[in-house]
């Protein structure tokens, strides 16, 4: 047995074609339009969303500053249930804002470490203890996830709505070949289905 050949025409919904019908150059247009839309879609929405969190770590960086802390009382030592973590525990500080105000907070400091001895933090405008602020590499990396999940997600919607469009198009094309199989079966006096 001989394995037969297929022959894939690319293409046909453009050219000159007796079975081709508007439903079909619908679908190629639409295809195509979805197709352009979700990449050009997904790169503007990858490099909005780039560029946001470009501007979210330059507020962060520009709201929050590093301050030197006096620590207040000896810290504990170290919990056993911790024995994964930093091994930093909590621990009274003190600070002097730029304005002269004092501040007192808990924060994380090294255990066991003696009253007096110093602490570097990262404090907000308004003076509460903050995470520092991301590291170049960092913000490369919050910047690349950001900008491709965007693109990603923007361009899926656009393609989920053209196959939306597409299921639409094939209902009404199996629509048109029912009415005229229909047709074609009153016309000769037999039924075919």
């Amino acid at each position: 047995m001989e394995a037969s050949e297929r022959v894939t025409v690319r293409w046909w919904r453009w050219r000159r074609n007796a079975l081709k019908r508007r439903a079909d150059v619908v679908e190629a247009w639409v295809m195509l339009a979805g197709w352009l839309l979700a990449l050009l879609g997904g790169l503007v929405a990858g490099l909005m969303a780039a560029g946001t969190v470009e501007r979210a770590v330059e507020r962060q960086r520009a709201e929050s500053r590093r301050v030197t802390a006096v620590l207040v009382e000896d810290a504990p030592g170290p919990s056993p249930a911790r024995a994964a973590s930093d091994h930093r525990v909590w621990g009274k500080v003190r600070w002097i804002a730029p304005d002269g105000s004092t501040y007192r907070e808990e924060a994380r400091v090294a255990p066991r470490a003696p009253a007096g001895s110093t602490v570097s933090l990262w404090v907000n405008r308004s003076g509460d203890i903050t995470t520092p602020p991301l590291s170049g590499g960092e913000v490369g990396l919050h910047m690349a996830m950001g900008g491709a999940l965007a693109g990603l997600f923007a361009g899926g919607a656009v393609l989920g709505a053209t196959w939306v469009a597409r299921l639409v198009l094939d209902r009404r094309r199996m629509a048109q070949w029912d009415a005229e199989w229909e047709r074609i079966d009153t016309r000769r006096g037999w039924r075919t289905g």
